[in-house]
């Protein structure tokens, strides 16, 4: 399986839509994807999952570095991820604490409340 990879802007946040698998040969792709958003000015990026069939811990590393990167310009990583294969992975390794992950992409641009 290979990887898909799309980005388009929702109000001030770039949502990159990903679909396919995010292991130790894609998951680089992913993280160019990132860094050339963030090198371009994106500082708050939505990780649309919502295609995504299998995830690795390269991939887990690449959002977490991901988030680093945003984060050291004041922005935000968000998931998009209803797929309970996938939440699973993110509840083992505690990441649920680290990422705010939602239904839907209008959920994830949503003031806070």
């Amino acid at each position: 399986m290979d990887l898909s990879l799309a980005n388009r802007a929702t109000g001030d946040h770039m949502v990159v839509e990903v679909g396919g698998e995010i292991d130790v040969y894609t998951a680089p792709r992913l993280r160019e994807k990132m860094v050339e958003l963030v090198n371009a000015g994106h500082y708050h990026l939505i990780v649309d999952m919502e295609g995504v069939d299998f995830l690795d811990s390269t991939g887990l590393g690449v959002l977490v570095g991901g988030l680093k990167r945003v984060r050291s310009h004041d922005g935000s990583l968000q998931i998009v991820c209803t797929q309970e294969r996938l939440l699973k992975i993110f509840r083992i390794t505690g990441l649920t604490k680290v990422f705010p992950i939602h239904d839907s992409i209008a959920e994830a641009v949503a003031p806070a409340q």
